[in-house]
This record gives C-alpha cells, structure tokens and sequence, in this order.
C-alpha cells in the first residue's frame, strides 16, 4: 500500500513539473514554434476534448 502512494506522489511529481515548460513539447522535447496550433488551447479545451 505504502508503494502504491509513493508511486502515486512521484508520478504527479513528474506530470506536474513536465506542464512547467510551456516552449517545449513534455515528452518530445521539441520546441514549439510561434505558428504551432497548440498555442491557443487553453485547459478547458483539452479537458472538453477527453
């Protein structure tokens, strides 16, 4: 039990430092571009699409 929260505290750990950087792509690493479509989603749109 004790395994599963820690698993759980670092893996929140990560997502939230990976939403830390918003000119790169978490997982690709790739700079996003000024003319990138994703520039203009807001949380709401991302949570609407899921």
């Amino acid at each position: 039990m004790k395994l599963r929260t820690l698993l759980a505290i670092l893996g929140l750990a990560v997502l939230g430092f990976a939403c830390t950087d918003t000119q790169h792509y978490p997982i690709t690493g790739e700079e996003c571009g000024p003319d990138d479509p994703v520039q203009d989603l807001s949380v709401q749109q991302c949570a609407e699409a899921a």
